[in-house]
C-alpha cells in the first residue's frame, strides 16, 4: 500500500528527481507545458506496476511538480512518469536506471530511487598538476571483453580494476572513460554485411540517462551494481595515484529527431531541451538526429546538476566533453561570443578544481580549437582542449607531407599560435584517440576499411595522414615492418617529448590494431576489444612506452605549465626552446623540409636545470646532423633512437650511455639519423675524471 502523496513543504528547497527525505521520497519534475503528471511505482525486482500516483495541483509551482510519497524507502520501489499524453517517461535527473543489466538485450528501463547515505571513507583525489599529466584513453568494456584480458569479470568496472597495476607501470596518471552514462548498446540500425547480424552501439555516444552509470558496466548489476561498482573502481584508481575523466556526451540524446522514441526531455519539455527549427523540427548540428539546446536556462540547470551528481557521488577528477563546440551555441544554432554554460560549469564551485577538456567542435565543421570560451583572470585556466592540430600536424610530418616542419615544432613547443598565455596545459596533445586509426594502423594503412560497420564503406574519418609503409595491411616484409616501427615508435616519442598533456589510446603501447576500421562504434568485437597477448608478443614496445612516460616524469624541460619562449634569458645557455637542422641554430622551415631538431631546456629561477633534444627525420634517405653543445658542465647521453639497426630502443631513464662513446680527432661529433627515424638526447653533468694517487704517495 502507498500512503496518499502530499505536496513538498518548500519544494524549492529539494533538488529536481528523486530525494530520500525524512518519512518519505521527494520527487520533483519539470514539465512546464503539461497539464496533467503522475508517478508509476514499479516493483524493483520484475518492473511490474504498483501503483499510479498524481502529482497533486497543490504541488506544482510553475513548470515545477513535486510529491512526496510517506513511508517510502530507497530500493522499495523503482519508478517511471506518466506524461501528459500518457507515455511512460524516464526522470531526466534519475541516478540510476534498471531494466538494462543484461549487455546486448533491448533494455526496458525504470528509474531507481538510490540513498545518499553517510559520506564514504574515499582515497584522496590525486589532483597532479596539470603538467605531470598522462592520459589514457580507454573504454570500460573494450579494455578487458576479450578471453585473453585475464580478469574475472570482462567488461566491466570490475573488470577495469584488475588491470590498474597495468597503468601504475605504464606510467599513466589519468585515465579518460569513454561514455560510462546509461544508453543502449542495440539501437544500432546498422547490420553485419554477410550474415544480417544487428551492429551494436558499442561507444555509447548516444546517452538515455546524463547521470546514471551505464547498468551493463557492472559485474553484479542488479540494485544499483553499476553505482557501488564505479564508486570501487573510482577509489582504486585514486588509490594508486590515477585521476579519473569521464567522457560526457551532452549536444545530443538516444531521442533523435521526430522518428526516435520518446524516452524522456521530448516528453517533458522539447523547446527548452532541443534546438527546434522555426517550423517545429529538429535542427540536426550533431549528425545524430538532434541537438541539445545547451544554453536555455532549464538545460543548463539540468547539465550542471548532472556534472556536480559525478563529482559529489564518484569523486570524479574532470570531464572531457564531446563535441563541446555545440555548447557555445544559442536558441537559433548560432555560436555565441560569450555562452553562459561553459563559464557557468568553469565558475561552479561544486566542480572546482576538476578537469574541464572540449572536444572543441561540432558536427557542422564549427572549429574553436584554440578559440573555445575560456574564463580566466581570477578563475585561472579552466578549459583545455582536445588539439586536433597536433594530431594532423604529428601524423603529416612523420608521412613525409609539405609545409610541415615549422608547425610540427610550434605543436612540440606547446601550440604558442593556439593558446598562448592560456598556458600548455590548454593543449591535450593526441596522434590517436578511439576515434579514428590506432596508432599501428595509421602505420599499416592508406584508406579507411570500414566495410564492417555496414555503411558501405563511407563511414568515418576521411582524411587520416596515415601511411602504409608499403604494403597495405598485415605483412611480414622486413622493409615494410622496418618503417612502420619506426614511424610508431617516433609518433609514441613525439608525445613524450612534447609541451602540453600527452594523451594516447588504450592497446597502441603493444600495437593494437583494428584490422584498418577507424570508426569501429558499432564492432562489439575482436576489432574493438583490447587483445591481451599482443603486450606479450610486443613486449619490446610495451617497455618502450614505459620508459617514455618514466623520462617525462624525471625531464621538467618537457612539462612546463606554458609554452617556453624562444628568447634566451640572460646568462641561460640556451632559450627555453631552440630550433636547429643539419648545422646548430639554422633550422630548415622550407616547404620541402623534412628535418625538426628542437633542443628543451631550463634553468634556475624557472627550475632545476634540464636539456633534451629531439631530432626528428621523416626523410626517406638518412640525414646527418651536428647538434649544439650540450650546456657547459655536461654531456649528452642517448636516451632514444628509433631507427636503430635492431629496431627502435629506449634506454632505461637515468642509465642512458654517454654519446658519442669515442672522440675521433678533432672533428664535432654528429648526429646520424637514420630514414624515418626519431633521437632523443639528454644533458647529464660530466663527471671528473678522477687521477690514480701514486703509490707510495
Amino acid at each position: 500500500p502507498v500512503a496518499a502523496p502530499r505536496p513538498a513543504a518548500a519544494p524549492a528547497a529539494l533538488p529536481l528527481g528523486a530525494t530520500v527525505v525524512p518519512g518519505g521520497v521527494h520527487f520533483a519534475v519539470h514539465a512546464p507545458h503539461a497539464e496533467r503528471l503522475a508517478l508509476l511505482l514499479l516493483d524493483p525486482e520484475h518492473g511490474d506496476p504498483l501503483a499510479e500516483v498524481p502529482f497533486p495541483d497543490e504541488g506544482r509551482s510553475g513548470g515545477r511538480w513535486d510529491l512526496t510519497i510517506p513511508g517510502l524507502a530507497a530500493g522499495e520501489a523503482d519508478y517511471l512518469l506518466v506524461g501528459p499524453e500518457g507515455e511512460l517517461l524516464l526522470d531526466p535527473h534519475a541516478r540510476a536506471l534498471a531494466g538494462g543489466e543484461e549487455w546486448g538485450v533491448r533494455p526496458r528501463w525504470r528509474c531507481v530511487v538510490t540513498a545518499t547515505g553517510a559520506r564514504r571513507r574515499r582515497p584522496p583525489r590525486p589532483a597532479l598538476p596539470v603538467e605531470d599529466l598522462v592520459v589514457y584513453e580507454l573504454h570500460v568494456r573494450g579494455f578487458t571483453r576479450h578471453p585473453s584480458s585475464g580478469v574475472a569479470h570482462p567488461g566491466t568496472f570490475a573488470g577495469l580494476r584488475e588491470k590498474v597495476d597495468h597503468l601504475v607501470r605504464l606510467g599513466v596518471t589519468c585515465v579518460e572513460l569513454l561514455p560510462i552514462s546509461e544508453f543502449d548498446e542495440t539501437d544500432n540500425t546498422y547490420r553485419e554485411p554477410g550474415t544480417d547480424r544487428p551492429l551494436a552501439n558499442f561507444w555509447g555516444y548516444d546517452p538515455v540517462a546524463w547521470a546514471a552509470p551505464k547498468a551493463a558496466y557492472a559485474a553484479r548489476p542488479h540494485r544499483a551494481g553499476a553505482v557501488r561498482e564505479l564508486r570501487a573502481l573510482v577509489d582504486a584508481l585514486h588509490a594508486a595515484g590515477i585521476e579519473v575523466i569521464l567522457d560526457v556526451v551532452l549536444n545530443h540524446t538516444a531521442e533523435g529527431d521526430h522518428r526516435g522514441p520518446t524516452l524522456s526531455l521530448r516528453g517533458l519539455d522539447e523547446e527548452s531541451y532541443y534546438l527546434l527549427a522555426p517550423d517545429g523540427g529538429h535542427r540536426n548540428l550533431t549528425a545524430t538526429g538532434n541537438t541539445v539546446n545547451a544554453n536555455h536556462p532549464v538545460t543548463r540547470a539540468l547539465i550542471l546538476d548532472c556534472l556536480r551528481h559525478w563529482v559529489r557521488a564518484y569523486d570524479v577528477d574532470g570531464f572531457r566533453f564531446d563535441m563541446a563546440g555545440i555548447l557555445t551555441r544559442g536558441a537559433d544554432g548560432t555560436p555565441l561570443a560569450d555562452p553562459p554554460l561553459p563559464r557557468e560549469i568553469a565558475e561552479d564551485p561544486v566542480l572546482a578544481g576538476r578537469r574541464l577538456i572540449a572536444e572543441a567542435n561540432d558536427a557542422t565543421g564549427l572549429d574553436l580549437v584554440g578559440a573555445f570560451p575560456s574564463p580566466t583572470a581570477a578563475l585561472g585556466q579552466r578549459w583545455s582542449e582536445w588539439n586536433d592540430r597536433y594530431r594532423d600536424a604529428v601524423r603529416r610530418f612523420l608521412t613525409g607531407h609539405d609545409d610541415t616542419a615549422r608547425e610540427l615544432a610550434l605543436r612540440l613547443a606547446g601550440s604558442p599560435d593556439l593558446y598562448g598565455e592560456r598556458g600548455a596545459g590548454s593543449s591535450v596533445n593526441y596522434v590517436t584517440s578511439h576515434d579514428g586509426f590506432t596508432l599501428a594502423d595509421w602505420a599499416s594503412y592508406d584508406r579507411p576499411h570500414n566495410e564492417a560497420n555496414g555503411e558501405g564503406g563511407t563511414d568515418g574519418i576521411a582524411v587520416n595522414h596515415s601511411w602504409n609503409c608499403g604494403w597495405e595491411g598485415p605483412t611480414e616484409r622486413p622493409d615494410v615492418l622496418c618503417r612502420r616501427a619506426r614511424l610508431v615508435h617516433g609518433a609514441l616519442t613525439l608525445l613524450a617529448v612534447s609541451t602540453g598533456v600527452p594523451m594516447m589510446t588504450a592497446g597502441d603501447e603493444f600495437g593494437r590494431t583494428q584490422r584498418g576500421n577507424n570508426n569501429a562504434y558499432g564492432q562489439d568485437n575482436e576489432v574493438s576489444w583490447v587483445d591481451w597477448t599482443l603486450a606479450e608478443r610486443h613486449v619490446r614496445q610495451l617497455e618502450f612506452v614505459r620508459r617514455l612516460w618514466d623520462f617525462r616524469r624525471r625531464h621538467p624541460a618537457l612539462r612546463r605549465s606554458h609554452a617556453p619562449s624562444e628568447e634566451r634569458p640572460e646568462g641561460w645557455a640556451y632559450p627555453p626552446v631552440s630550433w636547429h637542422g643539419e648545422r646548430p641554430h639554422e633550422p630548415d622551415w622550407s616547404p620541402s623540409s623534412r628535418l625538426v631538431v628542437g633542443v628543451f631546456h631550463q634553468e634556475p629561477p624557472e627550475g632545476e636545470r634540464d636539456t633534451v633534444l629531439v631530432a626528428v627525420n621523416a626523410d626517406t634517405r638518412p640525414r646527418t646532423v651536428t647538434p649544439p653543445p650540450a650546456p657547459r658542465g655536461t654531456h649528452w647521453h642517448l636516451f632514444v633512437d628509433t631507427g636503430h639497426a635492431r629496431g627502435p630502443r629506449a634506454h632505461r631513464p637515468g642509465r642512458e650511455p654517454r654519446w658519442p662513446r669515442a672522440s675521433h680527432g678533432d672533428e664535432p661529433p654528429v648526429l646520424k639519423l637514420a630514414a624515418h627515424s626519431t633521437l632523443v638526447l639528454t644533458a647529464v653533468p660530466t663527471v671528473p675524471v678522477r687521477t690514480p694517487t701514486p703509490l707510495g704517495s
